[in-house]
């Protein structure tokens, strides 16, 4: 039995982490920890739980980190944007010496955060870093089909959507925004590139996909680090994508124009007398359409869904699998939130021994991420775990359907 500290335990992602670890047994103590006092209080006492104290830090202070995470086993790191907080934390969390377990979906952090690989070691802890949905249950998905389905794996496609949460913060607007900004990494013909979302290169890999129990949508390029990471740990592949899409469609397209309107820069002008940062103001803009555009859209209430195609061979033929998880009533939060629990609680049980900062394909087991899904997670309000549907296409073009649980 020991201590985890969960940093951001406000957000829509940490509380959701925050309840999966309150119902577990496997840590005598949680500390939620964020900005605000108050509202980590009243989000700790509504657990009602004897195990939880409530801290305030700051994730600009090294000092205030280090002081919040002292005595823990496990940090669970949920504060974003991470290309901003990432590599601040998991440095005073390396140089605490205590393990640590991210949500990271930005590849800038991520490359940030490999790079103190070394650091880890020296101080002998794991860092696990993206254990979210994408990246995280992609990558474990990737590794499961890996050793279990296919000799040999040659292509990965990573698909996501979500939306209609009843609470969006700033952060995963930045996010959104710095992630259409970017130089998109892809893994094309055997060989690492990066894309623009609004240039030719962008728009060629962009397609319409289905979605299993919410709809068939276009996606578009997103710069997750899964196209940076499989491609180490997965001998032979040729490509590695990654595409998604926020709904509803009107509000992703809200926030491409605003980046098209060069009005997200971080950098102060003058509006009436006072400084004012246009990232600031396009944020604030944004979040404030949300509301009419889900409703606009009919979109009444959390849905996503996490769509894996991997292709391969098996005993020289080449096979197909398509994984995907889908819910409607729950959204990114739990999307993102369940797994970041369950691998605090496999980094908390002694399960991942490597030593050093690591992708969840590099030190997760799938297998134990499955059985902590079957045994702890509820999903629609009955036990079982969350239901993974999972198509195979043999190499004369038939399809069957498998399953996990």
């Amino acid at each position: 039995m020991a201590k985890v500290t969960l940093l951001g335990a406000c957000g829509a992602v940490g509380s959701v982490a925050a309840g999966i670890l309150v119902d577990g047994k496997e840590f005598s103590e949680i500390v939620l920890a964020d900005m605000n006092l108050n509202k980590t209080r009243i989000l700790a006492s509504s657990f009602g739980s004897n195990r939880v104290t409530a801290r305030a830090f700051d994730a600009n202070d090294p000092e205030s980190i280090k002081k919040v995470i002292k005595g823990s086993a496990v940090v669970l790191n949920c504060v974003g944007p991470f290309y901003e907080y990432g590599p601040k934390i998991l440095k005073a969390t390396i140089e605490s010496k205590i393990n640590y377990v991210d949500v990271c979906d930005d590849f800038d952090a991520t490359i940030a955060m490999l790079k103190m690989d070394r650091a880890a070691k020296q101080a002998g802890i794991s860092a696990l870093v993206g254990m979210g949905s994408s990246p995280g249950m992609a990558n474990v998905i990737v590794r499961f089909c890996a050793e279990n389905l296919l000799d040999s794996v040659e292509q990965v496609d990573i698909y996501h959507a979500h939306g209609g949460e009843k609470v969006e913060g700033p952060a995963v607007v930045k996010h959104r925004i710095h992630s259409m900004e970017a130089e998109i990494p892809m893994f094309l013909k055997g060989k690492f590139t990066t894309v623009k979302l609004f240039e030719k290169s962008g728009k060629a890999l962009e397609e319409v996909t289905d979605f299993a129990d919410i709809g068939t949508y276009k996606v578009y390029g997103y710069p997750h680090p899964e196209t940076i990471t499989l491609p180490k740990y997965l001998k032979g592949v040729k490509r590695v994508t990654n595409l998604g899409l926020v709904l509803p469609p009107a509000y992703a397209e809200l926030i491409k124009g605003m980046v098209k309107l060069g009005v997200t820069g971080e950098k102060a002008i003058e509006v009436q007398c006072m400084k004012v940062k246009p990232l600031e103001f396009a944020v604030a803009y944004i979040l404030s359409q949300r509301a009419k555009l889900n409703r606009e859209a009919g979109l009444t209430q959390a849905m996503g869904c996490l769509k894996i195609v991997v292709k391969g061979k098996k005993n020289g033929a080449k096979n197909t699998y398509i994984f995907q998880m889908s819910s409607k009533g729950k959204g990114m939060g739990e999307g993102t939130g369940i797994p970041a629990a369950l691998g605090a609680i496999i980094m908390g049980t002694g399960k991942i021994k490597v030593k050093g900062v690591l992708p969840p394909e590099a030190c997760v087991n799938p297998n134990d991420v499955l059985e902590l899904i079957k045994t702890k997670i509820k999903f629609g309000g009955k036990s079982g775990g969350v239901p993974i549907a999972i198509q195979h296409i043999n190499k004369d073009g038939k399809v069957s359907e498998l399953k996990l649980f």
